[in-house]
């Protein structure tokens, strides 16, 4: 894959991205496609569709974060990061935010942990475990949650509620099914900030980012 393809689609996304940055991208690319081969990371294959599918489809996310995140360094968790989306994208664009990346896999987890070394990632940590053993040893520690394709919205705003810091957000991205999904939150528990859609560059799929935040007071430590 080539730094010509990532810029491509990168500079019709709005993001002002240095040649550091991109060449971060690629090398996480490279390595998640080589690790792929083996550990059947990620389902999709292919230098062209990764990029699509997996960077730019990460990273379009971060003119709707930045709005919302106004503190210099927000503590985010990706829950089911599975192979780094989109946290470890996010990361390199945004070396002050610090992700914590909650992936209960261990081959996914030892090839989040190579990743973070490979590239020098000084603002990601990767916890092996279920998001429900993290809501217990670290409630109300976070200031947003994150997740890609990771379970139902409604069962994913129940896993994020104890992880929130009073004022927290919840960031899901979602595709056709969100407005379905949406009916079934009670919105007595949640009020939905932004419903924003997202375009990819030279890629025709609907993608949406769902901001969410508690209507009722997360945990406080």
């Amino acid at each position: 894959m080539s730094s010509e393809l990532m810029a491509l689609g990168i500079e019709n996304i709005g993001l002002d991205l240095n040649s550091s940055n991109i060449a971060d991208l690629d090398l996480f690319l490279q390595e998640m496609g080589r690790w792929n081969r083996v550990h059947n990371l990620t389902a999709i294959e292919g230098a062209e569709e990764s990029v699509r599918l997996h960077l730019i489809d990460s990273i379009t996310v971060l003119p709707i974060m930045r709005q919302f995140l106004t503190a210099t360094n927000p503590k985010i968790a990706d829950l089911g990061s599975g192979g780094g989306l989109p946290a470890i994208p996010i990361a390199i664009v945004q070396p002050t935010w610090h992700l914590t990346l909650i992936e209960a896999v261990r081959k996914k987890t030892a090839f989040l942990q190579h990743v973070r070394g490979r590239l020098a990632l000084k603002n990601i940590e990767v916890l092996s475990e279920r998001v429900e053993a993290v809501a217990q040893s670290r409630p109300g520690q976070f200031d947003a949650v994150i997740s890609r394709a990771f379970t139902n919205l409604n069962h994913f705003l129940d896993l994020s509620l104890p992880l929130l810091k009073p004022g927290g957000l919840v960031f899901a991205m979602k595709a056709r099914r969100a407005d379905e999904e949406l009916l079934g939150v009670s919105m007595s528990k949640w009020t939905l900030l932004a419903d924003e859609s997202l375009h990819i560059p030279l890629l025709a799929v609907e993608r949406r980012l769902l901001v969410l935040s508690p209507a009722i007071t997360p945990f406080t430590p």
